[in-house]
């Protein structure tokens, strides 16, 4: 009798690691919510571009008003985009990323 015959009967055989590069994995954005948070990140990112540019103001509280809600919008969508496309979601669980 081999030995080879004895042992691979009775181990399991190895699973190979994801070739995932950093963990990404679009199985949790599909299609057009991947392409809409990316949007939305790309268009957040260039109106805090655009407010960057405004040198003279009359009024600057709407302006102000607006810098914050456009960066906050890129922070947010940014931080949506990495959570679904990474591991973070299978490591934080379906329920823990909703609650949050």
């Amino acid at each position: 009798m081999e030995n080879g015959a004895v042992y691979n009967e009775t181990t399991e055989s190895q699973s190979k690691p994801s070739c995932r590069p950093f963990g990404c994995s679009l199985r949790h954005l599909p299609g057009w919510r991947l392409l809409t948070k990316a949007l939305q990140a790309i268009l957040s990112l260039l109106a805090v571009i655009f407010e960057e540019i405004v040198q003279n103001c009359i009024k600057c509280g709407g302006l102000y008003f607006f810098e914050f809600t456009s960066c906050s919008a890129f922070l947010l969508s940014l931080l949506i985009l990495c959570v679904y496309c990474t591991d973070v979601y299978e490591t934080l669980g379906k329920d823990k990323v909703q609650r949050v």
